[in-house]
């Protein structure tokens, strides 16, 4: 319990260091007013299409979904139950269709399962479990630009219907970066191509926790640290949700084994955890930001739930190999 939680921790410093600077150079005028909405076009046209690219580029290739067919499989039963639990849910948080009924769908169907997940994942099990989790996450990140990232643009930024609503920067880049990795010419990129995509999509994560800092500077935090809505998605995302998909998994996984007559370890259900039982994502700061909207809620998110899965990690984890035991017996 004691390494997730340092592993945890690492990250999360550094991301409320980000946090932190954003707010004073806010609150010390030293950047400008229209500052966050550059480093929110920036994460949108960027940081964000370089990550997308990189990640499909590198992961989404015929042999690693070929090899990895059994955790893509989970990790799609896994989004497709995180998006049948947040749509309906959604509209229970706000009653009338507005982008803050958006947020709140966006935010409990995907956790910050990237910045968050992705180092953990890296700390306890290394590079090769840590590509596992990329391949089982894949759905994950198709679903973020396909669907989640239109329900963050405000109504009426977009004329000409969803299918223009859908297309935006980082869905583009996405589907340029299957084509790469399908094809395998992934491999044959020149080597400074690779470097500029890593650096550029090493800036969202950081990038996204400024602007989250500056976004908060705009408003009052004890207010912000008010908002019941927000606990109790918060409590969705890092307790409620993780339990119920990972016991549903669970059961997908025992009928696979019994109707397929085959060994399915626990891996998918310890990789499930990594995905969604992270905090609420930095996206419902830096679309509504971006394209016009309101990003406080999202600030709020940020601000509360990244505070408190330093502790829900730890505690979930050991619940977690408590039940199936540890991931390096498996």
């Amino acid at each position: 319990m004691l390494t997730t939680f340092f592993a945890t921790l690492d990250p999360m410093l550094m991301l409320f260091i980000c946090i932190a600077v954003g707010f004073i150079l806010n609150k010390c005028k030293i950047l400008p007013e229209n500052a966050g909405k550059v480093m929110a076009k920036l994460e949108t046209w960027v940081f964000c299409p370089a990550l997308s690219f990189s990640t499909m580029a590198t992961y989404c290739t015929i042999n690693t979904i070929s090899a990895h067919a059994t955790n893509i499989f989970f990790g799609i039963c896994c989004v497709a139950m995180c998006m049948a639990i947040a749509i309906p849910l959604g509209k229970v948080f706000v009653r009338e269709k507005s982008p803050e009924r958006g947020i709140y769908m966006y935010a409990l169907a995907f956790a910050n399962g990237g910045y968050i997940g992705d180092p953990v994942v890296l700390a306890l099990f290394g590079d090769e479990v840590l590509s596992y989790y990329k391949l089982f996450y894949l759905p994950f990140s198709l679903m973020i630009y396909i669907w989640g990232i239109s329900v963050l643009v405000p109504t009426g930024e977009y004329k000409g219907g969803i299918l223009k609503k859908i297309m935006n920067a980082p869905t583009i880049a996405m589907f340029i970066g299957i084509l790469v990795g399908i094809t395998g010419l992934g491999t044959h990129l020149p080597s400074f191509v690779h470097s500029a995509m890593n650096s550029l999509k090493s800036c969202m994560g950081p990038v996204a926790m400024l602007l989250a800092g500056f976004t908060i500077a705009n408003y009052d935090i004890r207010e912000m640290l008010k908002n019941k809505k927000v606990y109790v998605a918060t409590a969705l995302r890092l307790v409620v949700l993780p339990v119920v998909l990972i016991a549903v998994l669970f059961g997908i996984k025992e009928l696979f084994n019994s109707v397929l007559d085959t060994q399915v370890s626990n891996m998918p259900l310890f990789l499930a955890f990594f995905a969604c039982a992270a905090p609420l994502g930095l996206n419902t700061v830096v679309f509504p930001e971006a394209y016009g909207g309101n990003p406080k809620t999202g600030a709020s998110m940020a601000l509360i739930s990244h505070t408190l899965c330093v502790i829900s990690i730890p505690i979930m984890y050991a619940i977690l190999i408590a039940v199936f035991g540890p991931m390096a017996a498996l």
